[in-house]
């Protein structure tokens, strides 16, 4: 239940079973700790950068490389977001939104998730390191680096963590684009990057006006005390206005076009319209609808992109 987390403690102290039998009874539980659904826009993330750095004259397309970039940027996800349950589980087992998470609802050892989360990222690492390119194992280190030991702690101290948080949060396409090209010299990948670093904070102030009393609970400083509202508009309006010019750059530095520039304006006024919703409502309901505003946002203008190449 929410608050507790004896259950976890106590089937930390019991017997270890073989590591086989851990596979087979606690399949699904070890692949909720990989967090697949924010998995899924990282693996399109970082499919995009990598479509958009090849190389032109690169033929035919690198497959082969392309499906080494996404196992290896997936495997590092899956762990950091392993280690993350693991470091957060006490703090999970207070909130309704994560008391069910396997670790924090005692389903799993804590250990467990640790093992599991160090052998995931290292060979995500290791793997991007060896079959990809230097330049993206760094990149996916640095990722999980950041988001474990600055953003995550920071959580705890300062509203600001969101902003911290969006730095390694952007990584994906330029992980993707390193894979490609081998350097990140492109302004164009600094582009890509700033797309996916502005859109986190209308998606994630999303997120936090609806569970802001779990977190306060828990003891998260998501949202400044008694100054909610201000900080949501200026998180929640100024990305989304910002992200409006900075798509349409990016559509720009990929060959324009009538089609792409007139989507992506369609995408960005729709993001503007649920972003000024929230922030004049600050409702649950509002809240619900810019984060699917959001959600929708991200793989369709990452679309347009890619389609826009050709």
């Amino acid at each position: 239940m929410p608050g507790s987390y004896t259950s976890a403690l106590v089937l930390e102290a019991a017997p270890r079973p073989s590591l086989m039998a851990t596979l087979r009874s606690a399949g699904p539980d070890l692949w909720t700790l990989t967090k697949p659904e924010v998995n899924f826009l990282i693996v399109i993330a970082a499919l995009t950068g990598f479509y958009l750095g090849r190389p032109g004259n690169l033929s035919p397309f690198p497959f082969a490389r392309l499906f080494g970039a996404l196992c290896g940027t997936l495997l590092v996800a899956s762990g950091t977001g392993a280690l993350n349950q693991y470091v957060e589980y006490r703090f999970d087992a207070r909130m309704r939104r994560t008391w069910r998470r396997p670790v924090a609802s005692g389903r799993l050892r804590p250990s467990t998730a640790l093992r599991f989360g160090i052998a995931l990222s290292t060979i995500g690492v290791a793997y991007l390191l060896v079959v990809v390119n230097a330049l993206a194992g760094v990149l996916a280190a640095l990722t999980l680096i950041s988001y474990l030991f600055v953003y995550t702690p920071l959580k705890r101290k300062t509203p600001l963590c969101t902003l911290v948080g969006a730095f390694p949060g952007a990584m994906p396409p330029l992980i993707g684009w390193a894979a490609a090209s081998g350097s990140l010299g492109s302004e164009k990948a600094w582009i890509l990057y700033a797309v996916l670093f502005l859109w986190q904070f209308p998606h994630f102030m999303a997120i936090a006006w609806m569970y802001r009393e779990d977190y306060a609970g828990a003891g998260y400083l998501i949202l400044p005390p008694n100054r909610e509202a201000r900080f949501l508009a200026w998180l929640t309006l100024g990305p989304s206005f910002a992200l409006f010019p900075v798509s349409l750059a990016a559509v720009a530095a990929n060959g324009g076009g009538v089609i792409p520039y007139l989507a992506t304006a369609i995408l960005g006024a729709a993001l503007l319209y649920y972003a000024g919703r929230q922030v004049r409502l600050r409702s649950r309901t509002a809240a619900r609808e810019l984060l699917k505003a959001s959600i929708i946002y991200l793989p369709l203008e990452f679309l347009i992109l890619v389609l826009g190449k050709g």
